[in-house]
């Protein structure tokens, strides 16, 4: 069959979907909040409100955007600029020098007032704060770019941030950039220090991280604060030789007593020379025949042996005073924020948009963050909301899941007594769905409530 070929000035977007974003914004008082936290602002009177830049980056990373150009798609959607209030769309260009007007002082006291803001909206008796780092390859001439450890792109310059995640709602608590030759917990106590900041007084009552951050000066300043901890040990020889001479092995089993094949806990005091004083260490051990995939290392001092050789070891510490299996249970948990992580770069694109100014690549990232939070709010309060109802629960879990079946909805504007109205085009079995997520997003309780994952 043959098709001729028309064009219309009839106002359609293939976003009608993110007019339930722009409800729950308004509900959230983002503009006051944006307007509040001293943006930088433009060199005159003519250009456009930093306010509005911010917005319109953080729709076009909604609707997909992975480079700055890419904000033209959502520039030219008169149905958008209609739904967020625009008079008038900026193009990309005027958002990349909003970002370069920030300084490393703009960047903390902007940053600073929207994460506070952000987790001022959420009641939860004790945070699980799990830090980590990640690499952010470079390919450009970006300041702070460097040579470091870069396992996918080996010699290849790169950046890498320190990050805090808030396990208990999925959110981001903070990001520094840093250059790429630095260490995993390069900083991570004025980095601690900020994240409390930024979390505007809510408690933490669990840290959780990786080797990386096993230093003992580090696991000193944690002693001093009203915080626990659990964080995974390198694997260095007197560890080994510890984990070797342990006794106590038992084989783990899972709630209701049923025995788990292949892994065995043990609990024991530890002290190396590097440490002021003994700690709790859990030594986990998997078998290498009876586990499809066993977690953990050979223990490289005694790979030939017949017996230590069957197994990949691994093990933290912690000031928790809990049985081993509930250490283990509640570290393994932390691994949720390995998924916070690859969403970030394959969602939301948070390794692109980079710039040649350092402190510009960090208001970005960080902009990318505040994105991720409120497309996080929009998943564990609206999408579960008993008001809402559907049939899949899969649009709960990923943004790019949440763009095809719930932003993307083909739609245009009419006005009924002066009143815009917006005509989504969906099919029926839908309908109901999205009214509820239409009328939850002004209506949602404030303070969103939250269930912790750890309670002393």
């Amino acid at each position: 069959m043959d098709f001729d070929l028309r064009f219309t000035d009839k106002e359609i977007t293939a976003w009608g979907g993110m007019g339930i974003m722009k409800r729950m914004l308004d509900h959230l008082g983002f503009e006051a909040a944006l307007s509040n936290a001293g943006l930088p602002q433009p060199g005159s009177n003519r250009g456009y409100r930093p306010e509005q830049l911010i917005t319109q980056f953080m729709l076009s990373v909604w609707c997909g955007a992975n480079r700055f150009e890419h904000g033209e798609v959502t520039r030219y959607d008169p149905v958008l600029k209609r739904v967020f209030g625009f008079t008038r769309m900026a193009n990309f260009k005027a958002i990349i020098r909003l970002f370069r007007r920030f300084t490393q002082h703009t960047n903390e006291s902007v940053m600073d007032s929207l994460y506070q803001w952000m987790f001022g909206h959420l009641a939860i008796t004790g945070l699980t704060l799990d830090l980590d780092s990640t690499v952010m390859t470079r390919y450009g001439t970006q300041e702070g770019a460097a040579r470091g450890y870069n396992p996918a792109k080996r010699g290849r310059a790169s950046h890498h941030p320190l990050m805090a995640f808030v396990a208990d709602t999925r959110m981001i608590a903070n990001c520094w950039l840093r250059p790429g030759n630095s260490s995993a917990a390069n900083n991570v106590q004025g980095f601690l220090a900020n994240t409390l900041h930024r979390l505007g007084g809510k408690p933490v009552c669990l840290l959780r991280a990786d080797s990386g951050f096993s230093e003992s000066a580090f696991l000193d300043h944690l002693d001093q604060h009203p915080l626990h901890y659990i964080i995974a040990l390198r694997q260095n020889q007197p560890l080994q030789r510890a984990l070797v001479n342990a006794t106590g092995w038992w084989g783990l089993h899972e709630e209701d007593g049923t025995p788990v094949e292949g892994i065995e806990l043990t609990r024991f005091t530890y002290q190396p020379a590097a440490w002021s004083k003994p700690r709790w260490v859990v030594g986990i051990r998997q078998h290498l025949t009876q586990r499809a995939e066993p977690k953990g290392k050979t223990l490289n001092l005694f790979a030939n042996d017949p017996v230590m050789g069957q197994w990949r070891f691994s093990a933290v510490t912690t000031d928790l005073d809990l049985p081993a299996v509930a250490v283990w249970r509640l570290y393994r948990g932390r691994a949720d924020c390995e998924n916070r992580l690859k969403e970030l770069k394959y969602d939301f694109a948070a390794d692109h948009f980079n710039m040649r100014d350092f402190w510009a690549t960090e208001a970005t990232l960080n902009t990318v963050m505040l994105a991720y939070n409120l497309m996080s709010l929009l998943r564990q309060v609206l999408l579960k909301g008993r008001a809402v109802t559907h049939a899949s629960t899969s649009v709960q879990h990923r943004l790019q899941t949440l763009r095809y079946k719930l932003f993307a909805k083909a739609a245009y504007i009419t006005t009924a007594g002066r009143k815009p109205i917006l005509n989504l085009a969906m099919a029926m079995q839908q309908r109901a769905w999205m009214q509820g997520l239409w009328d939850a997003a002004k209506t949602f309780e404030l303070p969103a409530r939250f269930t912790p994952v750890y309670s002393p």
